[in-house]
Parts: structure tokens; C-alpha cells; sequence
């Protein structure tokens, strides 16, 4: 199983505190108290090896310049229209999708195209299926314009559990789509933001596979 490099400092800081408190609870505890303990720790050492998993994924074949994948693995919890939003400046149309902390927490580019807009936003920390977690909680913007000259916007976002972003992409890149671009820690949300044209391709409860599952078509 490959492991994201940014998370293995978080599974080396929990292995040592598992293999130090359990090594302690067998010097100290009786045997009972020692074995609850050493198995609790051990299955959150695994949790957290798990959760940094890296599979690779393969797009569809022969898909279209215009096929939009989802960034990531999860669960649709909105499909609504908007009137106005940043970087796009013009009626659009929000797709987000909830990631669980059971979830692959890897991000991938859902479409081909030059970053023009990047903005991180500090922020609070609500349930990341809150909708009002879209314009409070903390997260990272980037806004992706296409080859065809139209615009995408999408969002990595921060839930309860969640409290840090991390991308590896920066303006003026070129972003080819289904290539990692960053991941978001322990439970998180994901908007993709188009323009209002799209055809929309999955709808709310809906579960997505990140760099596989096709979501939108812009309309070229």
C-alpha cells in the first residue's frame, strides 16, 4: 500500500507514542489493562497509516478535453446554482463532495487548464455536509482556467475534524487533470464550482471516486 509522503510524519510521531505508551502499560499495568490499551493504540497507528493511502487511479478511457473528474473520493452533498461567485464572476453551478476521514484523502486536478487563482482562507471549522462550511471554514480556492477560456473553481475545505489543507500547486501552473495536487487531513469537504452551462453529471447522494468518476461536462 503507497503511503503520501506528507503523511508520514504524522504516522511516525503516532507509532512512537504507540510503541512508547504500550511498552509503558506492560512495565506498569496489569495484563488485562495492558492488552486493552496496547490494542486500542495499535488499531489507531493503523488508522492513521491507513488514512494517508495512496492508490493510483486511472481515468476513463478516451474521455473528452471537456470531461470534468471528481478531485476526490466521497459522498455528493450538494448540487445547487449560484448566482455569482469568485473568480468565475457569473452564474455557476457548485458540486460538493464529503469526505469521511474512512476516505482516500489524496486531491486530484478535475480538469486540464492554467492556475490563475489561488487563495488561502483562514476560517472556522463546521461539519464539512454543513453548507455554510463553503464560505466559513478554512480553505484553499484555486480558480483554473481551461483551454477553451472557461473558467473552474474548486475548493479544498476544512471540516470538525479537519484542520489543515496542503497543495503543492501554485499560479501559472499548467494542471493536467487526474495529477495529485495536495490532500486535506482527517475528514474534509471538496467544491468544484462551474460555470452554469455545465452539464452536471452526478447528483446529491451519489458516491465519487477521485480521478475516475466523471461529474460534469463543460459545454464548449
Amino acid at each position: 500500500m503507497k503511503i503520501a509522503h506528507e503523511g508520514i510524519p504524522t504516522i511516525a510521531l503516532v507509532g512512537l507514542v504507540t510503541v512508547v505508551a504500550s511498552s509503558l502499560s506492560w512495565y506498569f499495568l496489569p495484563l488485562i489493562s495492558s492488552i486493552i490499551i496496547s490494542t486500542i493504540l495499535f488499531i489507531i497507528w493503523f488508522l492513521s497509516i491507513y488514512f494517508f493511502r495512496d492508490p493510483e487511479r486511472i481515468s476513463p478511457p478516451n474521455l473528452s478535453d471537456d470531461t470534468i473528474l471528481s478531485p476526490a473520493d466521497g459522498k455528493v452533498v450538494v448540487v445547487k446554482e449560484l448566482e455569482s461567485v469568485e473568480y468565475l464572476e457569473k452564474k455557476a453551478i457548485q458540486i460538493s463532495i464529503f469526505l469521511s476521514p474512512l476516505n482516500v484523502h489524496i486531491n486530484r486536478i478535475p480538469i486540464s487548464g492554467v492556475l490563475e487563482y489561488l487563495v488561502y482562507q483562514t476560517g472556522e471549522y463546521l461539519m464539512a455536509w454543513d453548507d455554510r462550511a463553503t464560505m466559513n471554514n478554512e480553505q484553499a480556492k484555486f480558480g483554473l482556467r481551461h483551454a477553451s477560456g472557461q473558467k473552474v473553481l474548486f475548493r479544498q475545505i476544512t471540516g470538525f475534524l479537519a484542520r489543515r489543507v496542503v497543495y503543492y500547486i501554485h499560479v501559472g501552473d499548467y494542471l493536467e487533470r487526474n495529477k495529485r495536487f495536495g490532500l486535506m487531513k482527517f475528514g474534509s469537504r471538496m467544491d468544484v464550482v462551474l460555470p452554469r452551462s455545465a452539464n452536471v453529471l452526478v447528483k446529491q447522494g451519489d458516491k465519487v471516486v477521485g480521478g475516475e468518476s466523471i461529474i460534469a461536462k463543460l459545454a464548449i
